[in-house]
């Protein structure tokens, strides 16, 4: 089959982040297993993908070996999904199974349910001639074979039947370390194994027969409404083409400072301690790119909006007035409750769909949190590198520990991210606490070495001359140097 053909011939599996780590979808009449624990939802994709099915039209079916079809549909009543148009084959024991003992003993060889199961599963098949088909749990079917040979010479042939009948098959396992469901990862076409883990869901693809897929870990939510798969992101996959231009931040000194500004499509870390400005002065890119009637967008993951909008209308930074105009958003971001892949989403949802030009992020703190054990390097860069792909001038502010001292980037190893580092640092000069501003790498342009005074006032930034006579800022004790020293 041809990779075109192939493309084209995609089925949905029901949930948009998961057919796009599936690369489109699900390659059709092929037979699929899903695998997780208790609670990871694999009931829930299942039924999500015979209601994508029905909304086709296509005949769907649903074979249950573990819930009843009662309990299937009020589940499914409760997520909102239509399964009005599915046919149940309900193979679940019901309670006259232990009451009607005088049938035959509960504890009977196998081979007693065995044969009427398959009678019913056949004649169903035959008369429904389902498109899909979803089997909750596969691994039932181990109580119904004599040993494991039987078992999956059994499974096999089942498959092929339903495959031979022109369906696309979902089916679960409900492994254990007594009874590991390796033997239908071998048998199947595709593996999709949903994991948790302190709480967090993921979605993982480890097995795709005839189709790429997007491999590695993605976050999967069990919403009141259904599934909600959020890819990782692959920034090489986004392109757009801009102009390698120089971008001013409004400020003539600080420009200067930057020999003309930074430029379009490059990643900014503003770097300093608590309280020095970094958030003011990223504030000021976005003020100028109003100007020049682009959209920025601010996460802040420590601080309130209100909070901040009154902050920034303390300093002429008329953000209010930005986000009425269209020109700013200004959105807060709890971390513990948002993943690094919903993260991202949300910013290409901004960058994709609103053209968004500039994107600050404060802090590198704060987005730390949101990864929780993972890497923040892989996840940072991979945002990063995406934004820069389309041609959006990224800010990254981060908060230095230290107040005074040596210098430190970041201190978190992403400074090599970085194609401009601003610093910002507290001065103690003639007994009083100041500000200083300096400009430490700048890759696509020269800068200026000085250092200057950096003052925040209700008239906004101001940015002084260079500070020539001072030497040991970067200690932050600086001294007076006369130039006539020799």
């Amino acid at each position: 089959m041809s990779g075109s053909l192939m493309q084209h011939d995609r089925l949905s599996i029901g949930v948009l982040g998961l057919d796009a780590v599936l690369e489109g979808g699900l390659l059709p009449r092929r037979a699929y297993l899903i695998r997780g624990g208790p609670g990871a939802g694999k009931t829930t994709l299942g039924l999500e993908f015979l209601a994508a099915g029905a909304a086709q039209n296509e005949p769907t079916l649903f074979i249950s070996l573990s819930e009843s079809e009662l309990q299937v549909r009020s589940n499914a009543d409760l997520l909102g999904l239509d399964l009005e148009a599915v046919t149940f084959l309900d193979l679940s024991p019901s309670s006259s199974f232990f009451s009607e003992v005088e049938t035959y003993d509960i504890f009977s060889p196998a081979e007693v349910e065995r044969e009427p199961t398959t009678q019913k599963i056949v004649e169903q098949v035959q008369q429904l001639q389902p498109r899909r088909v979803f089997i909750d749990a596969m691994t039932q079917f181990r109580y119904l074979s004599s040993d494991v040979f039987q078992f999956r010479k059994q499974v096999l042939s089942f498959l092929r039947f339903l495959l031979e009948q022109g369906a696309t098959v979902l089916f679960t396992s409900e492994s254990s370390d007594a009874n590991p469901d390796d033997d239908l990862q071998f048998m199947s076409d595709g593996v999709i194994d949903l994991q948790q883990n302190e709480g967090e869901h993921t979605v993982r693809v480890t097995k795709f027969r005839g189709s790429h897929f997007r491999s590695g870990s993605h976050t999967l939510r069990l919403l009141n409404t259904g599934l909600a798969v959020f890819p990782r992101l692959q920034p090489d996959r986004y392109e757009r083409d801009f102009v390698l231009e120089a971008i001013s931040s409004g400020v003539s000194e600080l420009d200067q400072m930057l020999h003309g500004g930074i430029e379009r499509g490059t990643i900014t870390v503003l770097t300093g301690p608590t309280g020095v400005g970094k958030t003011s002065l990223g504030m000021q890119f976005m003020k100028a790119a109003a100007g020049r009637g682009e959209r920025s967008v601010l996460y802040t993951f420590e601080e309130q909006v209100n909070t901040l909008l009154h902050r920034a209308k303390s300093i002429n930074t008329p953000v209010q007035e930005m986000i009425e105009q269209g020109t700013l958003s200004v959105v807060a971001i709890e971390p513990l409750h948002l993943s690094p892949d919903e993260f991202a989403n949300l910013v290409r949802r901004e960058v994709e769909q609103q053209r968004v030009r500039v994107v600050m992020i404060d802090s590198i703190s704060g987005y730390e949190l949101s990864v929780r054990g993972g890497s923040l390097v892989t996840h940072l860069h991979a945002l990063c590198k995406y934004l820069q792909n389309m041609g959006v001038t990224v800010i990254l502010v981060n908060e230095s520990e230290y107040i005074i001292g040596d210098l430190r980037v970041t201190g978190i190893g992403i400074s090599y991210l970085a194609d401009n580092v601003v610093f910002l640092r507290y001065l103690e000069m003639g007994g009083e606490m100041r500000k200083a501003i300096g400009v430490l790498k700048k890759r696509l342009s020269n800068f200026e070495r000085t250092l200057r005074e950096l003052d925040i006032t209700s008239e906004g930034i101001q940015v002084g001359q260079p500070l020539t006579q001072l030497r040991g800022i970067l200690s932050g004790i600086p001294e007076w140097v006369d130039d006539r020293d020799g």
